[in-house]
């Protein structure tokens, strides 16, 4: 097992401690109501969900994030201090996201399924999970970036190079 599988391995096992915590945590600040939360992230009968100008300037900032703070990541050199002001930006795009929501309610119920995944790893960074290494956090919200390219529509997108 390389050491990315091992960490999504743990990650895996965090997500279901973190994944209650971080869901609340999605719904309490994206405070409108479009009915219940899809059990899982799916396309639009086979098409990606459309976007907003918003929605792809916050994500295409936190792309931008992750992929200048991925080298200290991979060599194990990014301090406490970083993973930390890294979350803090990341979280900062996930409020400005949702602050200017303006999806139809199917995508928008999807694009939660993201936000609770980019929050679950702002909050690993943040080390509130004792038991996880906060890498772990990077590879929760580069995750979520790629399920983000998979399943909305936002042109010009560019999948992480890890």
């Amino acid at each position: 097992m390389n050491a990315m599988q091992g960490i999504r391995a743990l990650l895996t096992a965090a997500g279901l401690a973190l994944g209650l915590a971080a869901g609340s945590l999605a719904a309490d600040t994206h405070k409108h109501d479009h009915g219940a939360a899809p059990a899982r992230l799916e396309l639009n009968n086979g098409q990606k969900w459309q976007t907003d100008a918003p929605l792809r300037q916050g994500m295409q900032n936190i792309r931008g994030a992750m992929e200048g703070a991925l080298h200290g990541i991979h060599e194990r050199k990014f301090s406490a201090a970083q993973y930390g002001a890294l979350a803090k930006r990341v979280n900062g795009e996930v409020s400005g996201i949702v602050a200017n929501c303006k999806l139809e309610p199917q995508a928008d119920a999807q694009l939660h399924l993201v936000i609770a995944d980019l929050l679950e790893g702002v909050e690993v960074m943040q080390g509130k999970a004792k038991q996880v290494k906060r890498e772990a956090g990077a590879v929760k919200v580069v995750g979520a970036l790629e399920k983000y390219g998979a399943h909305f529509e936002h042109p010009g997108w560019q999948p992480l190079k890890h």
